[in-house]
């Protein structure tokens, strides 16, 4: 039986600018299974799930559960847990980590600050290896689980350190999917060898561009614009690049759909203009397995061109 995520690699769908958008990620270490939903639906009590996601909104925040690869029969909780927090803007991405007694001490986090990326001296910086998180929510999509729960456990079994189970990562039909921080770089159809060169590249401050999904700081035309600026400028340093406005473009009256003029810029002062269109998956694909058939939005990128920076 074909699911969502064979048809989506058989049609080539593209992957840049799919990442889910959050400039800063909340990761609540949670044993046992997860549900749909998995903040309102797991053995986190749905009461501090729902305050949670109310307190988080409109802020920038993205809130997710995590759990360590491996088998997950229902258990009590652990005595305490590990909470991550990440802002991936580029300049400004940190990644502290703590440990709590109880998810309602969380509730207590200013949400905003934290999405502007003012950390509030929240736990202590992370000084271990990057956070590999791969999407193995099966309730929320079976290939999450057909192929993220595989290809978390190779990694742990191979010894890479810092790879965690993750609840949602959006784009099912991408799956493996993987999330890496503190940079915010999403990644689709990953494979072992793939993280470990992904992850290999960060600890030596560096970005890989192949099967990468954006950073999740940017709108998904910034994230499609980037990735297109790093590629045309061989660029793969991180942070030597920041999406500095994203306008929507005259062209966005016609009918061949929304445009948007993208400005990228270089740490060095160097300025790009990225035409980037939105575009319908065709033919028609499931979005998730069971789904009805859909043409999900592309980011095509038309036009990369440097400018010069009095034109920002």
């Amino acid at each position: 039986m074909s699911t969502c995520a064979t048809s989506s690699l058989d049609l080539d769908e593209p992957l840049a600018g799919t990442a889910a958008t959050a400039r800063t990620w909340l990761l609540i270490e949670q044993s046992g299974p997860w549900g749909a939903k998995a903040l309102t639906s797991s053995h986190l009590d749905p009461e501090v799930g729902r305050a949670l996601e109310t307190a988080a909104e409109g802020t920038g925040v993205r809130i997710a559960l995590v759990r360590r690869p491996g088998r997950h029969a229902d258990s009590h909780a652990p005595a305490r847990r590990r909470v991550y927090v990440a802002h991936t803007t580029p300049g400004n991405a940190w990644l502290r980590s703590t440990t709590i007694a109880t998810p309602e001490e969380l509730l207590r986090l200013d949400f905003a600050a934290l999405g502007s990326g003012d950390h509030g001296g929240f736990g202590e910086p992370h000084t271990g290896a990057p956070l590999a998180l791969v999407c193995t929510n099966g309730k929320r999509d079976r290939c999450c689980a057909l192929l993220g729960r595989p290809l978390a456990s190779e990694l742990t079994l191979s010894g890479e350190e810092g790879v965690w189970e993750v609840t949602h990562l959006g784009g099912h039909r991408f799956s493996p999917t993987l999330l890496v921080l503190p940079h915010g770089y999403a990644y689709g159809r990953a494979t072992a060898a793939d993280v470990k060169e992904i992850l290999e590249a960060v600890r030596a401050d560096r970005i890989v561009t192949r099967g990468c999904r954006g950073n999740s700081a940017w709108d998904r035309p910034g994230q499609a614009a980037e990735l297109a600026v790093r590629r045309a400028a061989h660029e793969y340093r991180v942070g030597a690049l920041n999406v500095v406005r994203t306008d929507v473009s005259e062209r966005t009256a016609a009918a061949d759909g929304p445009h948007w003029e993208v400005t990228v810029a270089h740490t060095d002062g160097r300025h790009w203009r990225v035409t980037v269109a939105k575009g319908a998956s065709l033919p028609p694909r499931p979005e998730s397995c069971g789904g009805a058939l859909g043409s999900p939005a592309r980011m095509d990128v038309v036009a990369v061109r440097e400018v010069p920076a009095a034109l920002d």
